[in-house]
């Protein structure tokens, strides 16, 4: 492809509501040293991005428009830069653009290497784009908490993007799950492997009893989830409602035994290939809310901003 070719894109020329979000035209990427060209099939909406559009970060992303979308991606390799090895045209491919990355919402990528792996045998590719967050569950459980078998484990969000991959390989590793999500989606918890899964808007927390791992993505009243762990708990918070929570993280280390990680994830090749392991094992499947075309990305951002979420909004491109 060369480079004067323009692609289909998500974008938006200032920072707004989901209704700044359009379908345009940018150049199209080459394969660089050590890249991929890769065909975009579907990517999914992350709440990160949401922040980002609505100018919540804007003191990081800058002034500069119009901007793009996209953080995750499922594909197929269209070329194989110089040095990228390990991979062919046609190969089947997910990944995650590098650190502080966004664009994928659009027809090509270029990517590192180390940031992809070959996607599961078996598995549609618009539905696998609902996986690539499960990365984060598998560091969040395995790294960070060290879950170990026959553990107690709670899931806060369990029906939602990353929450439903937590409850699966939770129960993989050996877990003993317990799910909070809203009420119309606790059938949906409980068939992912919780063997409890309880309205978060109408059960006390304190009801809920003592966890050895707590797994937290709404980001909110810390203190009250932390006094749900037993001795030696872990919690593992993967978003925060305010710079304050931060700073409740690192009083958790300095003051008594059960304490609250907190972890920006950036997946690489090894994390990816877990991944693929996971899922053809059969221990993950991918959750999909509704697969919106790239045209109407902003339709998918208004629905994740609603709330009440099964699985993955997922924007289809091809």
């Amino acid at each position: 492809m060369g480079s004067a070719s323009l692609m289909r894109a998500a974008l938006y020329d200032g920072y707004g509501p989901p209704e700044v979000l359009y379908e345009g035209r940018v150049p199209a990427p080459t394969a660089g040293p050590g890249q991929l060209l890769v065909r975009v099939h579907a990517v999914s909406v992350n709440g990160g991005e949401l922040l980002l559009r609505s100018g919540g970060l804007r003191w990081v992303a800058g002034r500069s428009f119009p901007k793009r979308v996209g953080m995750d991606f499922t594909g197929e390799v269209a070329e194989t830069g110089p040095g990228a090895t390990g991979y062919r045209v046609g190969d089947r491919v997910w990944g995650l653009l590098p650190r502080m990355g966004f664009g994928s919402a659009a027809e090509y990528v270029a990517v590192p290497t180390r940031q992809v792996s070959l996607a599961p045998e078996g598995i549609d590719l618009v539905e696998a784009a609902a996986l690539p967050v499960g990365t984060t569950s598998i560091t969040a459980l395995r790294d960070k908490a060290r879950l170990r078998s026959g553990e107690r484990v709670l899931v806060r969000g369990a029906s939602g993007g990353v929450g439903n991959t937590a409850v699966q390989l939770a129960k993989a590793m050996g877990g003993r799950v317990t799910g909070l999500a809203s009420a119309r989606n606790l059938d949906l918890v409980r068939e992912l492997g919780a063997e409890e899964a309880f309205d978060y808007a109408a059960t006390p927390l304190a009801d809920l009893g003592r966890f050895d791992v707590i797994v937290d993505s709404a980001g909110s009243d810390l203190p009250a989830l932390r006094r749900l762990l037993a001795p030696g708990g872990r919690m593992i918070g993967l978003s925060f409602d305010s710079a304050a929570m931060v700073g409740y993280v690192l009083a958790s280390y300095a003051f008594g035994s059960r304490r609250v990680r907190f972890f920006s994830g950036q997946p690489r090749h090894a994390l990816f290939a877990d991944l693929t392991r996971y899922v053809e094992e059969g221990a993950l499947r991918p959750v999909v809310d509704t697969v919106h075309p790239l045209s109407d990305v902003a339709a998918a951002h208004r629905a994740l901003e609603a709330g009440g979420v099964r699985g993955k909004h997922v924007v289809r491109v091809v």
